[in-house]
C-alpha cells in the first residue's frame, strides 16, 4: 500500500506518533439545546484482541507482510513511503484499519474513511502483530458516561473544527475535519488518545478515562438525534447560507410570477 506523508502540525497539536496521516478526526461542540442530564447511552466495547499469533507465520504477520510492510517495513521500522510503527500502539492501528483509512492503494493527500479492507478477526490479528513492535496506547475500554459533562468537554475542546453537530468542516490548507456520524464510541476514544492526522493528542493527564467516556456518550447522542426536524439541512452550513438559498429561491419565484403576469396582460 502507498502511504501519505504527514502534513505540518497545527500549533496547538500535541506531539504524538501516528500510524498514518489520515483524515482529521477533531471533535466539535454540539447544540446547547440537547438535555444535559446523564443518559445511559449504550456504547460499543473495545475491538477484540488479536486472534492470531503475532509471531512469524501467524495470521497477523501474514496480513502485515501482504498489506503494510511495503510502506512501513517488514519490522515496522518505517521507509520513505511510511513512518515507523514502533511504539504507535494498538489504538492507532485499530483506528486506522477499522475506519478503512489504511491500507492505502495509492498516495493521496488525505485518507478518507471507507469500508474496512479486513474482517473484524483479521483487524484484531493485525493489531496484535503491530502491537508486538512495542509500546503505544492500547485500545480504550469505553463505558457509558455523563451526557452533560460530555457536552461541555465537546464544546471546550472541539468546537473550532467539526461544527456544532459534528458534521465536519474545512480546515487550513484544504484539510477536512470529517463528520462523526459513522464513528463508533471506540473509534472516538482512540482518536482522542492517539491524535490521528492533525488532531492533537489528549492523554490521560488532559482528559481522564471518565471524561473520554463522557465525550463518546455525547457523540453517540449526536448520532442518535434527529437534528434537522425543520427540513433540508443544506449541509448544516448555518443560518446565513440557508437564508441566502431561501432568498435565491424566492427571487426565482418572483421573477417567474412577474413574467407570467406580463404574458397574461399582453394577451
Amino acid at each position: 500500500m502507498r502511504r501519505i506523508r504527514p502534513a505540518t502540525r497545527l500549533p496547538s497539536a500535541h506531539p504524538h506518533r501516528m500510524l498514518a496521516a489520515g483524515a482529521v478526526l477533531l471533535l466539535a461542540a454540539g447544540p446547547a439545546a440537547l438535555a444535559p442530564a446523564p443518559t445511559p447511552t449504550a456504547t460499543a466495547g473495545p475491538t477484540p484482541t488479536a486472534t492470531a499469533p503475532a509471531g512469524p507465520g501467524g495470521r497477523g504477520s501474514q496480513l502485515y507482510l501482504q498489506s503494510c510492510a511495503s510502506c512501513h517495513g517488514p519490522q515496522g521500522q518505517g521507509t520513505q513511503l511510511g513512518p515507523s510503527l514502533i511504539d504507535v500502539g494498538a489504538a492507532s492501528v485499530d483506528f486506522q484499519v477499522s475506519t478503512g483509512r489504511m491500507p492505502l492503494t495509492h498516495e493521496v493527500q488525505e485518507a478518507w474513511r471507507g469500508q474496512p479492507a479486513f474482517s473484524a478477526d483479521d483487524i484484531a490479528a493485525l493489531v496484535g502483530h503491530v502491537s508486538s513492535f512495542g509500546g503505544g496506547p492500547q485500545i480504550p475500554r469505553v463505558a457509558p458516561g455523563n451526557l452533560g459533562s460530555g457536552r461541555e468537554l465537546f464544546a471546550a475542546n472541539c468546537a473550532p473544527c467539526h461544527g456544532a453537530t459534528g458534521a465536519g468542516a474545512v480546515l487550513t490548507n484544504g484539510w477536512i475535519a470529517p463528520p462523526l456520524d459513522r464513528a463508533t464510541p471506540v473509534q472516538v476514544a482512540e482518536a482522542i488518545r492517539v491524535g490521528p492526522g492533525l488532531m492533537p493528542v489528549f492523554p490521560s493527564q488532559v482528559l481522564t478515562d471518565a471524561q473520554v467516556n463522557d465525550v463518546t456518550t455525547y457523540v453517540g447522542r449526536l448520532r442518535g438525534e434527529r437534528l434537522d426536524r425543520g427540513g433540508t439541512p443544506l449541509g448544516r452550513l448555518g443560518p446565513s447560507a440557508e437564508g441566502l438559498v431561501a432568498w435565491l429561491v424566492a427571487l426565482v419565484v418572483l421573477v417567474g410570477a412577474i413574467r407570467w403576469i406580463g404574458r397574461r396582460a399582453g394577451q
